[in-house]
């Protein structure tokens, strides 16, 4: 009976070490939870998937998907993206920038789409000491406390109008008149053309602008038809970016017309029809990739990028846009990669610090839209390798020589 009552405390007191043994374990199993959810990368993307810009948003967040299907996890460590709707308001596009880094603490920001949207974020990341890759054209913004936080993925449009500058001069060009956005992107366009006909001998002889949202460019169209000018450009985007077109075709306009990387959308050729025809336009090498010779590098990336799309998305990709998101994520991707190496780990103000150096020692990245190697005086970090020129024949694009 003694015995029997020493093995009965004897399991008694086992079996309450195991409990205390399997409380331990639960426990340290529980407080390892957050860390490994710390360890993810925590991308915060913004976009305009609704409102007037929504025409370039919407694929922007098809090419951040297509990224994630392309590449979803660096060093073993999971990438998660929150993605926030700006609504194609600046406003709104800094406010999420804030949310995203203040609230749910983002190592990164990436986008949005159109350039006062873009700018606005990008004013707001350079605040709060957070790296940013820029999805739009954007013109230079300070540098910042400890250097440069902002690089962008679209080619500098200096680099996009010299294209149809050059074109414009092999053709014996004169004059040419612009019908553009009366806001950032349409300065942006407008200064480019400006800086690059002077040095060609050039003369602008029109300056027209609309807003995104008007429903009529009548008044623009025939004001410069009216200056007699040997070639139109245009500074519109997207959606919006038809108007001019159709209206130029409507009153007869035969001359050449210069459009640029925004209008190669498949909205744009919707919208646009038979008047797009002809257009000539300055573009990334994605959209004429099976038409790039095969020792072309960016060939085999733009074919690898329209799989990852197709796959996450359940379609073709039809535009220029979600391919600059697509190669916002592998700049992203190298360049993570590279901090981690330091030892920073994600969602700490270190890896912050170590990802905007990585981003801004960046090399020879292929992308679809170019080759990217940035410093922190070169937040574009592309060359020549990421113009093409095309024209637009019956919804196809032509690569011009």
């Amino acid at each position: 009976m003694a015995l029997a009552n020493q093995n009965k405390k004897y399991s008694r007191k086992t079996g309450a070490m195991n409990s205390i043994k399997s409380l331990l374990v639960s426990t340290a199993l529980l407080l390892a939870v957050p860390q490994l959810a710390q360890a993810e990368i925590l991308v915060g993307f913004v976009t305009g998937l609704s409102g007037p810009v929504s025409s370039i948003g919407i694929p922007n967040a098809k090419g951040i998907a297509a990224g994630q299907a392309y590449i979803g996890e660096i060093g073993g460590e999971k990438i998660r993206v929150i993605q926030l709707d700006d609504g194609s308001d600046p406003t709104a596009s800094a406010r999420n920038a804030r949310k995203l880094v203040e609230q749910e603490k983002v190592d990164v920001l990436i986008g949005t789409s159109g350039a006062p949207q873009t700018l606005a974020m990008a004013t707001a990341a350079i605040e709060m000491k957070i790296p940013m890759i820029a999805v739009s054209p954007i013109a230079p913004v300070p540098a910042g406390d400890g250097g440069p936080w902002v690089v962008q993925t679209p080619q500098p449009t200096p680099l996009l109008v010299q294209g149809i500058v050059d074109h414009m001069k092999a053709k014996g060009l004169k004059t040419v008149a612009f019908i553009g956005f009366s806001d950032a992107f349409g300065d942006l366009m407008y200064n480019s053309l400006e800086q690059s006909a002077k040095t060609a001998d050039i003369k602008i002889i029109a300056n027209e602008r609309y807003a995104r949202s008007d429903s009529s460019v009548t008044a623009q169209v025939l004001r410069a038809l009216a200056a007699r000018p040997d070639a139109i450009m245009l500074g519109g985007t997207g959606t919006p970016g038809a108007l001019p077109v159709i209206a130029l075709s409507e009153r007869g306009y035969k001359g050449p017309l210069y459009g640029n990387h925004g209008l190669i959308s498949a909205d744009f050729l919707r919208l646009a029809g038979k008047a797009a025809n002809g257009i000539i336009c300055p573009t990334g090498p994605v959209t004429a990739a099976e038409q790039l010779p095969a020792s072309n590098p960016i060939q085999k990336v733009a074919l690898d990028f329209r799989a990852a799309f197709e796959k996450a998305n359940g379609e073709v990709p039809t535009d220029s846009f979600s391919s600059y998101s697509f190669d916002g994520w592998l700049v992203l991707a190298d360049a993570a990669k590279r901090a981690m190496a330091t030892g920073a780990k994600p969602g700490s103000p270190e890896f912050r610090t170590a990802l905007r150096q990585a981003l801004f020692t960046t090399k020879e990245v292929v992308g679809t839209q170019g080759v990217y190697t940035y410093t922190p005086a070169d937040r574009h970090g592309v060359d020549d390798r990421s113009r093409i020129m095309v024209q637009i024949e019956d919804g196809k694009y032509k690569l011009l020589p």
